[in-house]
């Protein structure tokens, strides 16, 4: 079946973060909002069909999960990444915000040093820095060719003691993905050290130009033993508002410690449609995120070609995974402030602020390429004639 993504989806009054509150955050309604880490694409139509059949019972009441929900997942994580996980490996969380705080909670405690590598996804800090546990940064460094670890530095701070690493695979906002030999490296640091990882690998489905994703866990019972993996249907299948993710752990001790916290803070309930809609997704999702992949693809290249060819002042990171384009405007000379303000005052445009990213966010905005062509081109132009209007 060939699907269409390039029909335009009003999504206002839907109570939709992205644009329902577009104007709370950026204070004109008259920008177009591509920051939100969702797709504008209609939902599959199986996936919808599962749910109105779903629905069509009556009632809603308690629910538990089938055992279908984790040999879905294990069937998706062979087929998608060839990675081999047991049904029983795979445990639920309402998203991989909560995953992470409720793994700061269970497998830390006040005054740990949990490390991270910005830029990177915002919500990171905030899960270490809640919680009374220190936050230490160890800053990816900007090449050329796109983003690499600092190694070097890394052992530094896990010989100086680290109690947890929260791994972004494939990184977000950069849209790097690691290859077998940067995780290997990063493996070796954290059994030498003993250090626990997060990974947290939400996007590790949305794999452009040929890029391959290999789950940090599958490296060896070594690396497993000390890895939780953070996965999810919704950024793949824009199903980010029925929260349902996974925290896959083949150790058992560590499983057992994750179900425990899992049951103190009480979020283990299931969302009945939530349950239904993965299942649906990764049991008959494989064609539908191909033409997904394909028409990402297309976007980024769009967005590189009208980008450089009016305003090829702005920088455009690799993107390697993800749908969210990691843009350098460096060399225009703005401060923080003055950025934000060209952004939404004269491009008309709500994007996120590189800053809100960490160290080395500076001078960097994040915009979404899911969204249908028609209005990428109209964000590109919106950019290009701002700029060209600055000149």
């Amino acid at each position: 079946m060939k699907y269409d993504f390039d029909v335009v989806v009003d999504r206002r009054g839907t109570s939709s973060v992205k644009y329902d509150l577009a104007e709370k955050f950026f204070g004109d309604s008259g920008v177009l909002p591509m920051w939100v880490a969702d797709m504008d694409f209609p939902v599959a139509d199986f996936i919808l069909e599962a749910i109105a059949d779903r629905i069509r019972h009556p009632i809603l009441g308690y629910t538990f999960r089938s055992e279908g929900f984790s040999t879905a997942v294990a069937s998706w994580m062979q087929k998608r990444h060839d990675w081999v996980i047991d049904a029983g490996d795979v445990c639920f969380s309402p998203g991989i915000v909560p995953a992470l705080n409720m793994c700061v909670m269970e497998f830390s405690e006040p005054g740990d040093r949990i490390v991270v590598q910005p830029p990177v996804y915002f919500p990171f800090f905030t899960a270490v820095t809640n919680h009374k546990r220190e936050l230490v940064y160890n800053q990816l460094v900007k090449k050329e060719g796109g983003y690499e670890m600092d190694f070097e530095h890394l052992e530094g701070l896990f010989r100086e003691g680290t109690k947890l690493f929260f791994l972004c695979h494939p990184h977000n906002p950069v849209g790097k993905v690691w290859s077998r030999e940067e995780l290997e490296t990063l493996a070796a640091l954290c059994i030498k050290y003993k250090v626990m990882v997060i990974s947290d690998e939400i996007h590790s489905d949305l794999l452009l130009f040929g890029n391959q994703h290999i789950p940090f866990a599958s490296l060896g019972k070594e690396v497993a033993d000390l890895t939780l993996t953070c996965m999810a249907p919704s950024k793949t299948f824009n199903l980010a508002g029925l929260y349902t993710s996974v925290v896959i752990a083949t150790q058992p001790a560590l499983r057992k410690r994750y179900e425990r916290i899992l049951d103190v803070v009480h979020v283990g309930g299931d969302n009945i449609l939530g349950q239904v809609a993965l299942e649906a997704a990764y049991n008959l999702g494989h064609d539908w995120l191909d033409q997904l992949l394909n028409y990402l693809e297309s976007n980024y290249l769009l967005l590189c070609h009208r980008l450089q060819e009016g305003a090829p002042e702005i920088g455009i990171s690799p993107l390697q995974a993800t749908y969210l384009s990691w843009l350098d405007f460096s060399s225009l000379g703005l401060d923080e402030q003055g950025l934000r303000d060209f952004i939404i005052q004269k491009a008309r445009l709500g994007l996120n602020d590189g800053p809100m990213f960490g160290p080395g966010g500076a001078q960097h905005q994040r915009l979404n390429i899911a969204t249908p062509a028609s209005v990428l081109r109209e964000g590109a132009d919106r950019l290009v004639a701002a700029l060209q209007g600055a000149r």
